[in-house]
């Protein structure tokens, strides 16, 4: 008769040899080996973040497992540029925001590498970006990456032609961009 504990030890001593079973493969020299890092889930992961694909001039966006998704606004630490939320970036949002950052990265508003510091954006979080009346995201251009509401301009205005259905009913991708700096309020 086995005893709760017993029945953890066996489990335990499982695991640990599934662990072990790998370790005495050797490494073949033709084929290179990624640096190994562990992560909080016990995973391991590449210690480059930048992945292989990118060298041939693909670029892995992953999916949009991440809660902040869809929102107009990369939030994978990976890029830089105009087209980055302006809010902290989690390390749990890497490849998990795919269609925000394949959107601005297409646009030309984002690139592959380490972030720097954007020049203005103190300047333009404190410039009104509370006192605008943004609206809801109720237009069918929303959360596409581009201001549709013509009361702005800038580069992060949409290219296209602006309708007045479209004013006040973009206000994620408008306030982003205003916060940001790419946009002003029209004269």
């Amino acid at each position: 008769m086995h005893t709760r504990q017993s029945c953890g030890s066996h489990l335990i001593g499982i695991v640990a040899a599934l662990a072990l079973a790998g370790c005495d493969r050797k490494a073949d020299p033709a084929k290179p080996q990624a640096a190994m890092s562990t992560v909080g889930s016990g995973g391991r992961v590449a210690a480059n973040s930048v992945p292989s694909a990118v060298a041939s001039g693909e670029v892995d966006f992953g999916d949009d497992a991440s809660k902040f998704s869809r929102d107009g606004e990369c939030d994978d630490k990976r890029f830089t540029g105009d087209g980055m939320t302006a809010t902290p970036l989690l390390e749990s949002d890497i490849r998990h925001d795919a269609t925000d950052c394949r959107a601005a990265y297409k646009q030309g508003r984002l690139t592959l590498g380490p972030a720097a510091p954007p020049a203005s954006s103190g300047q333009y979080a404190a410039s009104g970006v509370d006192h605008i009346m943004w609206g809801d995201d109720a237009s069918k251009y929303s959360r596409d990456g581009e201001c549709d509401d013509k009361r702005f301009t800038g580069p992060g205005l949409t290219s296209t032609p602006l309708l007045d259905s479209d004013v006040q009913h973009d206000a994620t991708d408008c306030r982003t961009a205003f916060a940001q700096g790419r946009l002003s309020l029209a004269q």
